[in-house]
Protein backbone atom coordinates (compact mmCIF):
# COMPACT_ATOMS: atom_id res chain seq x y z
CA UNK A 1 0.00 0.00 0.00
CA UNK A 2 2.93 2.37 0.61
CA UNK A 3 4.52 1.67 -2.67
CA UNK A 4 1.36 2.74 -4.10
CA UNK A 5 0.45 6.22 -2.45
CA UNK A 6 4.10 6.96 -2.88
CA UNK A 7 3.18 6.85 -6.50
CA UNK A 8 0.12 8.48 -5.99
CA UNK A 9 1.67 11.75 -4.72
CA UNK A 10 4.68 11.08 -6.48
CA UNK A 11 6.94 11.41 -3.22
CA UNK A 12 9.93 12.96 -3.64
CA UNK A 13 11.48 16.07 -4.66
CA UNK A 14 9.59 18.84 -6.00
CA UNK A 15 11.39 22.26 -6.81
CA UNK A 16 10.16 25.65 -7.58
CA UNK A 17 11.61 28.36 -9.70
CA UNK A 18 9.98 31.69 -10.93
CA UNK A 19 7.40 32.50 -8.42
CA UNK A 20 5.86 36.01 -9.24
CA UNK A 21 3.67 35.89 -6.11
CA UNK A 22 -0.25 34.64 -6.63
CA UNK A 23 -1.23 36.04 -3.22
CA UNK A 24 -3.22 32.36 -2.69
CA UNK A 25 -4.35 31.53 0.75
CA UNK A 26 -4.11 27.97 1.70
CA UNK A 27 -7.22 28.06 3.83
CA UNK A 28 -9.09 30.32 1.31
CA UNK A 29 -12.16 28.50 0.05
CA UNK A 30 -11.87 27.43 -3.89
CA UNK A 31 -14.66 25.13 -4.19
CA UNK A 32 -18.26 24.29 -2.38
CA UNK A 33 -19.28 20.43 -3.45
CA UNK A 34 -22.78 19.17 -1.53
CA UNK A 35 -21.93 21.86 1.35
CA UNK A 36 -17.98 20.19 1.91
CA UNK A 37 -15.73 23.27 0.95
CA UNK A 38 -12.47 22.29 -0.84
CA UNK A 39 -9.37 24.32 0.55
CA UNK A 40 -7.18 26.17 -1.83
CA UNK A 41 -3.67 25.04 -0.25
CA UNK A 42 -5.60 21.29 -1.42
CA UNK A 43 -6.90 22.37 -5.17
CA UNK A 44 -2.87 23.77 -5.13
CA UNK A 45 -1.26 21.18 -4.34
CA UNK A 46 -2.87 18.95 -6.52
CA UNK A 47 -2.66 21.04 -9.27
CA UNK A 48 1.29 21.60 -8.75
CA UNK A 49 1.70 17.59 -8.77
CA UNK A 50 -0.29 17.64 -12.75
CA UNK A 51 1.29 20.66 -13.74
CA UNK A 52 5.17 18.61 -12.89
CA UNK A 53 4.12 15.73 -14.44
CA UNK A 54 2.98 17.39 -17.63
CA UNK A 55 5.55 19.55 -17.84
CA UNK A 56 8.19 16.92 -17.73
CA UNK A 57 6.04 14.92 -20.34
CA UNK A 58 5.18 18.25 -22.98
CA UNK A 59 7.71 20.98 -21.91
CA UNK A 60 10.33 19.62 -24.60
CA UNK A 61 7.96 19.64 -27.16
CA UNK A 62 5.94 22.79 -26.29
CA UNK A 63 8.48 24.92 -24.97
CA UNK A 64 8.71 27.20 -22.13
CA UNK A 65 4.75 29.00 -23.42
CA UNK A 66 3.25 25.48 -23.21
CA UNK A 67 0.69 26.75 -20.66
CA UNK A 68 -0.24 29.40 -22.91
CA UNK A 69 -0.48 27.18 -26.16
CA UNK A 70 -3.64 26.48 -27.08
CA UNK A 71 -4.92 23.11 -26.48
CA UNK A 72 -7.87 23.34 -28.46
CA UNK A 73 -10.28 25.85 -29.41
CA UNK A 74 -10.73 28.70 -27.46
CA UNK A 75 -8.87 26.81 -24.11
CA UNK A 76 -5.04 26.83 -23.32
CA UNK A 77 -3.43 23.96 -21.93
CA UNK A 78 -3.45 26.12 -18.59
CA UNK A 79 -7.09 25.82 -18.41
CA UNK A 80 -7.66 22.77 -19.67
CA UNK A 81 -5.44 21.09 -16.90
CA UNK A 82 -7.06 23.15 -14.61
CA UNK A 83 -10.51 22.39 -15.80
CA UNK A 84 -9.68 18.55 -15.53
CA UNK A 85 -7.70 19.31 -11.68
CA UNK A 86 -11.04 20.78 -9.96
CA UNK A 87 -13.52 18.54 -11.81
CA UNK A 88 -11.72 15.25 -10.74
CA UNK A 89 -11.42 17.02 -6.86
CA UNK A 90 -14.90 18.11 -7.09
CA UNK A 91 -15.67 14.18 -7.83
CA UNK A 92 -13.28 13.04 -4.92
CA UNK A 93 -15.46 15.01 -2.56
CA UNK A 94 -18.55 12.86 -4.26
CA UNK A 95 -16.85 9.84 -3.98
CA UNK A 96 -16.30 10.04 -0.21
CA UNK A 97 -19.59 11.29 0.57
CA UNK A 98 -20.80 8.34 -0.78
CA UNK A 99 -18.53 5.89 0.26
CA UNK A 100 -21.31 4.35 3.10
CA UNK A 101 -23.57 3.52 -0.37
CA UNK A 102 -20.62 0.78 -1.16
CA UNK A 103 -19.66 -0.13 2.27
CA UNK A 104 -16.49 1.66 1.21
CA UNK A 105 -14.37 2.42 4.27
CA UNK A 106 -10.04 3.18 4.75
CA UNK A 107 -8.43 0.38 7.28
CA UNK A 108 -5.98 1.66 10.04
CA UNK A 109 -3.15 0.28 7.66
CA UNK A 110 -4.21 2.58 4.72
CA UNK A 111 -4.41 5.14 7.32
CA UNK A 112 -0.76 4.78 8.14
CA UNK A 113 0.11 4.26 5.31
CA UNK A 114 -1.14 7.66 4.08
CA UNK A 115 0.63 9.21 6.81
CA UNK A 116 4.11 7.70 6.15
CA UNK A 117 4.07 9.12 2.97
CA UNK A 118 2.75 12.51 4.22
CA UNK A 119 5.84 12.38 6.05
CA UNK A 120 8.28 11.15 3.71
CA UNK A 121 7.13 14.09 1.02
CA UNK A 122 7.64 16.57 3.96
CA UNK A 123 10.82 15.71 4.57
CA UNK A 124 11.87 15.46 1.09
CA UNK A 125 11.33 18.84 0.56
CA UNK A 126 12.26 22.25 1.79
CA UNK A 127 10.10 24.84 3.64
CA UNK A 128 9.57 27.84 0.86
CA UNK A 129 9.17 24.57 -2.01
CA UNK A 130 6.57 23.54 -0.09
CA UNK A 131 4.81 26.75 1.00
CA UNK A 132 4.62 27.71 -3.30
CA UNK A 133 3.09 24.33 -3.78
CA UNK A 134 0.97 24.20 -0.36
CA UNK A 135 2.82 21.00 0.35
CA UNK A 136 1.56 21.13 4.18
CA UNK A 137 1.31 17.89 5.95
CA UNK A 138 -2.37 18.23 5.95
CA UNK A 139 -2.93 18.83 2.44
CA UNK A 140 -0.78 16.01 1.43
CA UNK A 141 -2.57 13.64 3.79
CA UNK A 142 -6.09 14.82 2.48
CA UNK A 143 -5.25 14.31 -1.43
CA UNK A 144 -3.88 10.71 -0.40
CA UNK A 145 -7.01 9.99 1.81
CA UNK A 146 -9.28 11.30 -1.41
CA UNK A 147 -6.98 9.40 -3.90
CA UNK A 148 -7.11 6.18 -2.02
CA UNK A 149 -10.75 6.69 -1.36
CA UNK A 150 -11.37 7.50 -5.25
CA UNK A 151 -9.30 3.68 -6.18
CA UNK A 152 -11.87 1.81 -4.20
CA UNK A 153 -14.70 3.22 -4.47
CA UNK A 154 -13.72 2.98 -8.51
CA UNK A 155 -13.61 -0.46 -8.16
CA UNK A 156 -16.57 -0.94 -6.61
CA UNK A 157 -18.99 1.39 -8.73
CA UNK A 158 -17.16 -0.43 -12.01
CA UNK A 159 -18.22 -4.15 -10.17
CA UNK A 160 -21.87 -3.57 -11.15
CA UNK A 161 -21.05 -2.76 -14.91
CA UNK A 162 -22.03 -5.76 -16.96
CA UNK A 163 -18.85 -7.68 -17.65
CA UNK A 164 -21.07 -10.48 -19.39
CA UNK A 165 -19.69 -10.17 -23.34
CA UNK A 166 -20.52 -12.75 -26.11
CA UNK A 167 -18.90 -13.72 -29.06
CA UNK A 168 -21.56 -12.27 -31.26
CA UNK A 169 -20.83 -9.19 -29.67
CA UNK A 170 -16.93 -9.07 -29.49
CA UNK A 171 -16.77 -10.93 -33.02
CA UNK A 172 -13.94 -10.32 -34.96
CA UNK A 173 -12.78 -11.01 -38.41
CA UNK A 174 -9.17 -10.94 -39.50
CA UNK A 175 -7.98 -9.42 -42.94
CA UNK A 176 -4.45 -8.84 -45.31
CA UNK A 177 -4.60 -5.28 -47.08
CA UNK A 178 -2.32 -2.72 -48.77
CA UNK A 179 -2.43 0.43 -48.21
CA UNK A 180 -1.84 2.56 -51.17
CA UNK A 181 -1.30 5.69 -49.44
CA UNK A 182 -1.80 9.43 -50.98
CA UNK A 183 0.47 10.87 -48.94
CA UNK A 184 4.60 11.18 -48.59
CA UNK A 185 7.15 12.90 -46.71
CA UNK A 186 9.51 16.13 -47.36
CA UNK A 187 12.83 16.14 -47.05
CA UNK A 188 12.13 17.25 -43.33
CA UNK A 189 9.81 14.60 -42.75
CA UNK A 190 6.66 16.61 -42.73
CA UNK A 191 3.66 14.91 -44.17
CA UNK A 192 2.39 16.10 -47.57
CA UNK A 193 -0.59 14.93 -50.33
CA UNK A 194 0.05 14.21 -53.84
CA UNK A 195 -1.15 15.98 -56.30
CA UNK A 196 -4.08 14.96 -58.37
CA UNK A 197 -2.40 13.39 -61.05
CA UNK A 198 -0.41 11.74 -58.65
CA UNK A 199 -3.55 10.44 -56.60
CA UNK A 200 -5.51 9.04 -60.49
CA UNK A 201 -2.14 7.11 -60.92
CA UNK A 202 -1.90 5.58 -57.32
CA UNK A 203 -5.90 4.49 -57.74
CA UNK A 204 -5.38 2.98 -61.12
CA UNK A 205 -2.60 0.90 -59.51
CA UNK A 206 -4.46 -0.04 -56.81
CA UNK A 207 -8.10 -0.86 -59.07
CA UNK A 208 -5.34 -2.88 -61.39
CA UNK A 209 -4.24 -4.55 -58.56
CA UNK A 210 -7.66 -5.66 -56.75
CA UNK A 211 -8.17 -7.13 -60.57
CA UNK A 212 -5.79 -8.97 -60.20
CA UNK A 213 -5.82 -9.89 -56.33
CA UNK A 214 -9.34 -11.29 -56.76
CA UNK A 215 -8.11 -13.63 -59.65
CA UNK A 216 -5.37 -15.86 -57.50
CA UNK A 217 -6.06 -17.46 -54.27
CA UNK A 218 -2.29 -16.29 -52.76
CA UNK A 219 -3.22 -12.68 -51.85
CA UNK A 220 0.57 -11.89 -50.01
CA UNK A 221 2.63 -13.91 -52.79
CA UNK A 222 0.52 -11.80 -55.36
CA UNK A 223 1.14 -7.98 -53.78
CA UNK A 224 5.14 -9.42 -52.85
CA UNK A 225 5.87 -10.14 -56.52
CA UNK A 226 3.93 -6.48 -57.67
CA UNK A 227 6.10 -4.92 -54.97
CA UNK A 228 3.40 -4.03 -52.56
CA UNK A 229 3.34 -4.59 -48.31
CA UNK A 230 1.13 -6.56 -47.03
CA UNK A 231 -0.60 -5.78 -43.59
CA UNK A 232 -2.77 -7.95 -41.32
CA UNK A 233 -5.78 -6.39 -38.93
CA UNK A 234 -8.57 -7.85 -37.14
CA UNK A 235 -12.01 -5.68 -37.84
CA UNK A 236 -15.35 -5.85 -37.24
CA UNK A 237 -17.90 -3.50 -39.60
CA UNK A 238 -17.71 -0.41 -37.22
CA UNK A 239 -13.93 0.22 -38.67
CA UNK A 240 -11.10 0.96 -35.82
CA UNK A 241 -7.52 3.10 -35.77
CA UNK A 242 -5.96 0.61 -38.14
CA UNK A 243 -9.00 -0.30 -40.57
CA UNK A 244 -10.98 2.79 -41.63
CA UNK A 245 -14.54 2.07 -41.59
CA UNK A 246 -15.31 2.14 -45.63
CA UNK A 247 -12.72 -0.66 -45.49
CA UNK A 248 -14.04 -2.44 -42.52
CA UNK A 249 -17.71 -2.56 -43.83
CA UNK A 250 -16.95 -3.35 -47.90
CA UNK A 251 -14.80 -6.45 -46.10
CA UNK A 252 -17.40 -7.21 -43.59
CA UNK A 253 -19.84 -8.04 -46.80
CA UNK A 254 -17.47 -10.47 -47.97
CA UNK A 255 -16.75 -14.56 -47.28
CA UNK A 256 -14.17 -16.11 -46.22
CA UNK A 257 -11.02 -15.35 -48.94
CA UNK A 258 -13.18 -12.74 -50.55
CA UNK A 259 -11.31 -9.72 -51.96
CA UNK A 260 -12.42 -5.78 -51.75
CA UNK A 261 -12.48 -3.75 -54.68
CA UNK A 262 -10.42 -0.17 -54.56
CA UNK A 263 -11.63 1.47 -51.83
CA UNK A 264 -11.01 4.64 -51.11
CA UNK A 265 -10.79 6.51 -47.69
CA UNK A 266 -8.57 9.93 -46.48
CA UNK A 267 -5.25 8.67 -46.70
CA UNK A 268 -5.11 6.53 -49.76
CA UNK A 269 -6.86 3.34 -51.48
CA UNK A 270 -7.29 -0.27 -49.99
CA UNK A 271 -7.14 -3.79 -51.23
CA UNK A 272 -8.01 -6.48 -48.67
CA UNK A 273 -8.79 -10.22 -48.30
CA UNK A 274 -11.04 -11.59 -45.71
CA UNK A 275 -8.77 -14.21 -44.53
CA UNK A 276 -11.25 -15.06 -41.40
CA UNK A 277 -14.68 -14.78 -40.73
CA UNK A 278 -13.29 -15.44 -36.98
CA UNK A 279 -10.31 -14.31 -35.30
CA UNK A 280 -10.34 -15.85 -31.57
CA UNK A 281 -7.85 -14.05 -30.19
CA UNK A 282 -8.74 -10.54 -31.61
CA UNK A 283 -12.26 -11.65 -30.38
CA UNK A 284 -11.12 -11.94 -26.85
CA UNK A 285 -9.41 -8.72 -26.47
CA UNK A 286 -12.56 -6.83 -27.89
CA UNK A 287 -14.05 -8.42 -25.39
CA UNK A 288 -11.79 -7.20 -22.77
CA UNK A 289 -12.27 -3.53 -24.62
CA UNK A 290 -15.92 -3.69 -23.97
CA UNK A 291 -16.37 -4.47 -20.61
CA UNK A 292 -13.51 -1.71 -20.06
CA UNK A 293 -16.13 0.74 -21.56
CA UNK A 294 -19.34 -0.79 -19.46
CA UNK A 295 -16.90 -0.07 -16.24
CA UNK A 296 -15.90 3.89 -17.62
CA UNK A 297 -19.01 4.07 -18.44
CA UNK A 298 -21.20 3.15 -15.79
CA UNK A 299 -18.37 5.13 -13.37
CA UNK A 300 -19.32 8.10 -15.21
CA UNK A 301 -23.00 7.90 -15.34
CA UNK A 302 -22.76 7.00 -11.15
CA UNK A 303 -20.26 10.51 -11.14
CA UNK A 304 -22.77 12.56 -13.46
CA UNK A 305 -26.09 11.87 -11.34
CA UNK A 306 -24.34 12.70 -8.30
CA UNK A 307 -22.86 16.22 -9.68
CA UNK A 308 -26.46 16.90 -10.90
CA UNK A 309 -27.58 16.57 -7.07
CA UNK A 310 -24.21 17.72 -5.63
CA UNK A 311 -24.75 21.82 -5.67
CA UNK A 312 -21.30 22.91 -6.84
CA UNK A 313 -20.40 25.76 -7.14
CA UNK A 314 -16.28 27.20 -7.78
CA UNK A 315 -14.96 30.76 -6.44
CA UNK A 316 -13.19 31.49 -10.00
CA UNK A 317 -11.35 34.47 -8.35
CA UNK A 318 -9.80 31.93 -6.31
CA UNK A 319 -9.31 29.38 -8.55
CA UNK A 320 -7.71 32.17 -11.05
CA UNK A 321 -4.49 32.47 -8.57
CA UNK A 322 -3.29 29.13 -9.32
CA UNK A 323 -1.04 30.20 -12.21
CA UNK A 324 0.83 27.71 -13.69
CA UNK A 325 2.68 30.46 -15.84
CA UNK A 326 4.01 32.42 -12.89
CA UNK A 327 5.37 29.25 -10.83
CA UNK A 328 7.21 26.46 -12.40
CA UNK A 329 7.63 22.81 -10.81
CA UNK A 330 10.40 20.49 -11.57
CA UNK A 331 9.63 16.72 -10.05
CA UNK A 332 12.05 14.71 -8.76
CA UNK A 333 11.96 10.60 -8.32
CA UNK A 334 14.10 8.11 -6.99
CA UNK A 335 14.40 7.23 -11.18
CA UNK A 336 15.15 10.44 -11.53
CA UNK A 337 17.89 11.34 -9.16
CA UNK A 338 19.34 7.63 -10.59
CA UNK A 339 19.76 8.50 -14.36
CA UNK A 340 21.34 11.78 -13.11
CA UNK A 341 23.59 9.76 -11.07
CA UNK A 342 24.13 7.77 -14.15
CA UNK A 343 24.76 10.24 -16.37
CA UNK A 344 27.37 11.47 -14.23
Amino acid sequence: MKKRLAMLVLAGAMVTSSLTGCGLKDSATVATVAGDEIPAGLANFYARMTQAQYESMYSSYLGDNMWTTEASEGKTYEKLVKDEVLKDLENMYLLEDHMDDYKISLSDDEKKAIKDVAKEFSKDNDKDDKEKVSGDTEYVERYLTLATIKQKMTDAIEAEADTNVTDDEAKQKAMQYVLFSINTTDANGVYQSLSDEEKANVKANAEAFAEGAKETSDFEGFAQTQGYTVSEASFDGEGSASVPEALAKAADALDEGGVTDCIETDNGYYVAKVTSLFDQEATEEKKQTIISQRKQDKYDEVIKGWRKKGDISVKKSVWKKVDFNDLKVTLHTEDSEKSTDSAN
